[in-house]
């Protein structure tokens, strides 16, 4: 893809910002800072627009907890349309790690994905979605 140049005059503080983010993100340069922003945004716009995306949910429960792992997964097959895969990680005696990817519209992953993070016992949980394609 072709790449076009322009100048961008931006604010003192906001400039510095921006460098602060360059550092902290380990960008070659300040453009690929701002392409970075720019997706970022555009895909969360998208998301709002209940457009197909991928994901994961990640979620750190202890499985000790009485019936979570089968209310876990009741839940996830009223939504097996959208689950492409789970991985389940013992942390240690008591703490699990589990990653779901998913593939559907925005508001349903958003649905599954809350319904999860809800569910008595789930220590954290967070939806990453990103563009399918």
């Amino acid at each position: 893809m072709k790449v076009k140049r322009f100048g961008v005059s931006l604010e003192e503080d906001l400039l510095k910002s921006l460098d602060n983010l360059v550092k902290t993100h380990q960008f070659p340069n300040r453009s690929q800072a701002i392409r970075y922003l720019i997706n970022k945004n555009l895909t969360e716009e998208k998301w709002n627009t209940n457009v197909f995306v991928a994901g994961a949910i990640v979620l750190v429960y202890d499985h000790h907890k009485r019936d979570l792992q089968n209310r876990s997964t009741n839940l996830q097959h009223d939504y097996h349309d959208l689950i492409l895969s789970v991985q389940h990680v013992h942390l240690d005696h008591h703490n699990c790690l589990e990653t779901i990817a998913v593939k559907g519209k925005a508001k349903d992953l958003k649905s599954l994905a809350d319904k999860l993070i809800a569910l008595k016992g789930i220590k954290h949980g967070q939806l990453v979605m990103s563009t399918s394609g």
